[in-house]
């Protein structure tokens, strides 16, 4: 399936469309890792732990479908972390994850946060490439934040 990259509208969350960030995040988990209590927690009600404490989730709609979505969750006034990204298996390799960074880094810029932050695990190598080919760079992870993290990356808005 070739997919025009043109077509692939990015809208913001609204809670009647609560679900997809949900559907699109467990089958990945599934396919690679495990639902983690935090994943269960944020997914289920992510009007309350990521809209209602200062985050955004966008989805990327394609032929009328959700096929992908990411988050900024809020750390603090200028440092937000880019979470819960995911594209439906289908519609993997087609450039929508590239659209949903570019997205994100263009609101993070033009909402003045200084820095994006992200949790992954490097056995995902193309979201790491992703990641990297926007300039994140690899910092120490720290402890406990999810089972699967093996990698922190950091990139400065500027």
């Amino acid at each position: 399936m070739k997919l025009d990259p043109n077509a692939v509208e990015i809208i913001p969350f609204s809670i009647d469309l609560k679900e997809p960030i949900k559907i699109l995040n467990l089958e990945w988990l599934h396919k690679y890792f495990k639902v983690e209590p935090k994943d269960e927690r944020i997914l289920s009600d992510p009007q309350g732990e990521i809209i209602d404490k200062g985050g955004m989730i966008f989805y990327a709609k394609y032929a009328d479908k959700i096929v992908g979505t990411v988050s900024l969750l809020k750390i603090d006034s200028t440092t937000f972390e880019l979470s819960k990204m995911a594209v439906s298996d289908g519609n993997q390799g087609l450039g929508i994850g590239k659209k949903l960074m570019i997205h994100c880094l263009a609101v993070a810029k033009e909402k003045g946060f200084q820095k994006l932050i992200l949790y992954s695990n490097k056995s995902l190598a193309p979201a790491i490439h992703l990641y990297e080919s926007f300039g994140f760079v690899e910092i120490p992870v720290e402890e406990g934040v999810y089972e699967r993290a093996d990698i922190k990356m950091e990139k400065d808005i500027d």
